[in-house]
């Protein structure tokens, strides 16, 4: 299953690590350093052309290297997210 993440931009619920809120996550230092090496590495990806709610962590071609994850910024909230992607639902039949 696919999951829009705006302008275009699909990717597999699979290879989703973590979908976060982007205000309330970089309030910590270490998710900054995180982001920001994950910038310099030219790992993170814009899809938003207005100002962005969530950042998605997905995982890399390589899917046995942890470090090989590709981060995706989008205009999209979480919540909106996390329901189109069908996560709720499946944490709610646990």
């Amino acid at each position: 299953m696919y999951l829009h993440l705006g302008n275009d931009i699909l990717v597999l619920t699979k290879d989703i690590v973590g979908i976060f809120d982007i205000e309330n996550s970089t309030i910590s230092k270490a998710t900054k350093n995180f982001l920001a090496a994950s910038e310099k590495a030219g790992r993170v990806v814009n899809v938003s052309t207005e100002l962005p709610k969530s950042f998605i962590v997905c995982k890399g071609k390589n899917k046995n290297d942890p470090n090989d994850v590709y981060i995706y910024i989008s205009q999209i909230s979480p919540t909106t997210l996390k329901k189109r992607s069908g996560f709720l639902e499946e944490i709610s039949n646990v």
